[in-house]
């Protein structure tokens, strides 16, 4: 792999990451852009304990636009996006319209690929090898600066999900806290810790192996399989066999399948319902211990895949007792949507 680092006409960081060597990024972003001007700021919720960022600036950002005026499109015939080359592999930017900035965090762009009619599950394995690459380095890179406590590498697709540029991307926050979903985790593995002397996400693994009934897919190095409490009517969990805190810490052989795994497990997706239903729309999202935090050597580095899409032509909406007292309602069992996961498998 070849890393790039350049900038952009306001001063935004881009960067390259490309699978040849030899490959030459010279390319100058042309656009007369000022300054980038934010107005991020963390407030804590009294009575939740949790945070929120308020950024009134992200109003103003591009939102679906015809696909010959999309930003993350590589530059080309006198249209000049994000991306000022003509062709990338991969590449990774600051959000011009960050929800995290400053002392607040940072929040990054990453584009999976130069085709703006591909998804994540079009990619091949050599070109998913390389967002690994890309989202091992930025997790790196942001464990360095100060402000980030821990970073969190996603993807949302479909408009369903409330994504508003159609190409190809995923995201990466450097949150300048411990987020609350992870600050519940460590607390139960902390409890787990101290009842039994053992690890909780090694035994949340262990039960789903033995039982069985919930397993999507298992490998020498990952296992995949939907949670004996899934919230959502699709969810998969994937773990690498060998717990490790974050994606920094993988193995050779976690690396080297992974890009396969997680390929399989997004195309499975675009089955669920069926032929000629449309892409499965969805989050991806990366769970990375925080970079300082009591429980850290506890935690556990696993992918979160969900669909909002419970039937055919039918969402799950966050309605009252989901929205209103954080208690989900889940209308497919977990172990029917295993089966089905199992049912559309590649062939």
């Amino acid at each position: 792999m070849k890393k790039t680092v350049t900038t952009l006409a306001d001063g935004r960081e881009l960067i390259y990451y490309d699978a040849a060597e030899d490959t030459v990024r010279d390319a100058v972003d042309q656009r007369p852009l000022d300054p980038v001007s934010t107005s991020s700021e963390i407030r804590r919720d009294p009575l939740l304990g949790d945070a929120v960022a308020i950024a009134s600036h992200r109003q103003a950002r591009t939102y679906h636009p015809p696909a010959d005026a999309c930003p993350l499109c590589p530059s080309r015939e006198g249209r000049h996006g994000e991306i000022p080359d003509g062709h990338y592999d991969v590449a990774v930017f600051e959000n011009r319209f960050p929800s995290l900035a400053g002392d607040s965090g940072r929040c990054e762009v990453v584009c999976f690929t130069s085709d703006h009619d591909a998804s994540f599950a079009d990619l091949t394995e050599e070109q998913a090898a390389l967002v690994l690459a890309a989202w091992t380095d930025r997790t790196a890179a942001l464990a360095a600066l100060g402000q980030v406590t821990q970073v969190f590498c996603f993807e949302n697709r479909g408009a369903e999900i409330g994504v508003t540029l159609g190409h190809p991307h995923g995201q990466i926050y450097g949150y300048p806290f411990v987020t609350p979903r992870t600050e519940l985790m460590l607390r139960s593995a902390a409890r787990h810790r101290e009842e039994t002397g053992a690890n909780l996400f090694d035994a949340v693994v262990a039960r789903e192996e033995s039982d069985g009934s919930r397993v999507v897919l298992a490998t020498d190095h990952w296992i995949a399989f939907v949670p004996y409490a899934a919230h959502w009517p699709y969810e998969v969990h994937l773990y690498p066999r060998r717990r490790v805190p974050d994606l920094r810490e993988l193995d050779e052989g976690a690396r080297t399948e992974l890009p396969q795994v997680y390929l399989e497990l997004l195309r499975r997706f675009d089955r669920i319902f069926g032929p000629g239903e449309p892409p499965t729309p969805y989050i991806s999202a990366w769970h990375q211990a925080p970079f300082v935090a009591d429980g850290r050597e506890d935690f556990a580095l696993h992918l979160e895949l969900f669909t909002i899409r419970r039937t055919s032509g039918k969402l799950k909406f966050l309605a009252g007792s989901e929205s209103g007292m954080s208690v989900f309602i889940n209308d497919v069992p977990p172990e029917a949507a295993a089966e089905r996961l199992r049912e559309v498998a590649s062939q």
